[in-house]
């Protein structure tokens, strides 16, 4: 119980980190005149992924303790973070797009890491403890999304929505997590005594998994659907603040608190996760994948379907359907990576999901997105009303819906495999 208790605190810490600016930095960069530029700083999250997790996740596998790379990477991700709140707050409306992104990308780069870090410090001491990750994870792991509720309540109604504050909040909590990843119990550190190869003393093993046609096609679909991560936490922000130019709008909660607003759908991950467990063991996981994909279509849809005022409950349902479109993707993938890969290269493995999710995926769906926008949305000329506006985006949130739903019809034909109800898969 103990144990559990303290994994809880970690995973609370380490999504209270992320939620401090994840969902509101685009309106601060809007309001500081970048943005434009918005896809690249949450794009970054996916170009540090291709690499900083698997780079990260060799050296807690081969040479240092899981849960003393988690504390240095957190070590230096809160001080990249202060760095760039306290630049923010110099500059103003001011602020060099060229600083300010270096400074953020700087702390994202050891931020990332963190998240596959955390899972596998989770594993090895839950395993350590002979307990079942399947069964006990979830339970621990929503409470990440509780600190990342917290973590977007605070910044809402302290008034940093959109200020650098929101940086400072984040930097804190990091350097608060570095503190305390080293008390947690010790990771196994492969010190396998015979020659190696180059790959495997570099722990590349885990992209020999490519070579399983089922894995392989997993990552994949794993990296069309990471598109998707990314595009409501850079833009559902703007976009509901954007009502704030039509007058019947202005007022309402939701432009006043876009952020408490989209913190429904943290509040749904937390309720979603719990049902992870009879999920996987009833229907396996390419069917709790598909309906994943599924929800990412009612994401988007309901978002250019509502409305803050008379039509906020669409809103409201996106919000809520976002708990099983995150959840059922990200916390089943990676328990699923996790039971099928060897416990010698478990961090690489989990690492190399993280790349194919949150790096390759949400580069190319940030980057993607902010064109589009940009073309549907920023690209209108200065005269356009607020309803033209609200146009534009209503036709990007089409468009991301159509994307999602030819996904998930590829992801039904393609994936196969057989299911042992009571297990992920049947070998």
């Amino acid at each position: 119980m103990i144990l559990k208790v303290r994994l809880t605190v970690m995973n609370f810490l380490e999504y209270a980190v992320w939620g401090a600016y994840l969902t509101s930095m685009g309106s601060y960069l809007v309001k500081i005149g970048m943005a434009e530029n918005i896809g690249w700083f949450y794009s970054v999250q996916g170009i540090v992924s291709l690499f900083m997790p698997a780079l990260m996740g060799i050296i807690a596998d081969r040479w240092m303790q899981g849960q003393r790379v988690l504390s240095l990477c957190h070590l230096l991700a809160g001080v990249f973070m202060l760095c760039a709140s306290f630049y923010g707050f110099q500059a103003g409306a001011g602020a060099s797009f060229a600083t300010l992104f270096m400074l953020y990308s700087l702390s994202v780069a050891f931020f990332m890491p963190t998240i596959a870090l955390a899972n596998s410090v989770a594993y090895a001491a839950l395993d350590g403890a002979g307990l079942d990750t399947v069964k006990d994870f979830p339970p621990i792991r929503v409470f990440g999304t509780v600190g990342f509720i917290c973590s977007m309540w605070a910044v809402d109604l302290g008034g940093m929505q959109e200020s650098a504050a929101q940086f400072a909040v984040s930097g804190v909590l990091s350097l608060l997590l570095s503190v305390y990843a080293l008390t947690l119990p010790a990771c196994p550190v492969s010190h396998a005594s015979e020659r190696k190869s180059v790959a495997e003393a570099l722990g590349l093993r885990a992209f020999s998994l490519f070579r399983q046609k089922r894995m392989a096609l997993f990552f994949i679909f794993s990296m069309c659907l990471g598109i998707c991560l990314q595009i409501t936490n850079g833009f559902a922000s703007p976009f509901i603040f954007s009502f704030g130019n039509i007058a019947e709008y202005a007022d309402t909660f939701g432009v006043q608190h876009a952020n408490i607003l989209i913190s429904v759908s943290q509040i749904s991950e937390t309720c979603c996760i719990l049902l992870i467990p009879f999920f996987l063991s009833r229907f396996g996981i390419k069917r709790v994948m598909l309906i994943a994909m599924l929800a990412w279509v009612l994401r988007f849809g309901f978002f250019a379907l509502g409305n803050p005022g008379s039509g906020v409950w669409l809103f409201v349902l996106s919000m809520l359907v976002y708990g099983v479109a995150f959840d059922f993707f990200n916390i089943s993938g990676s328990l699923f990576v996790d039971k099928e890969t060897d416990i010698s290269i478990r961090s690489s493995a989990q690492g190399l999901f993280m790349m194919m999710t949150n790096g390759l995926g949400a580069t190319i769906g940030t980057l993607s997105a902010q064109a589009v926008i940009n073309h549907f949305v920023y690209a209108l000329p200065a005269t356009a009303t607020g309803h033209e506006v609200i146009d534009g985006w209503n036709t990007c949130w089409y468009i991301f819906a159509a994307y999602a739903l030819l996904m998930a019809v590829l992801f039904a034909v393609f994936f196969r495999y057989e299911h042992a109800e009571g297990g992920i898969v049947k070998k």
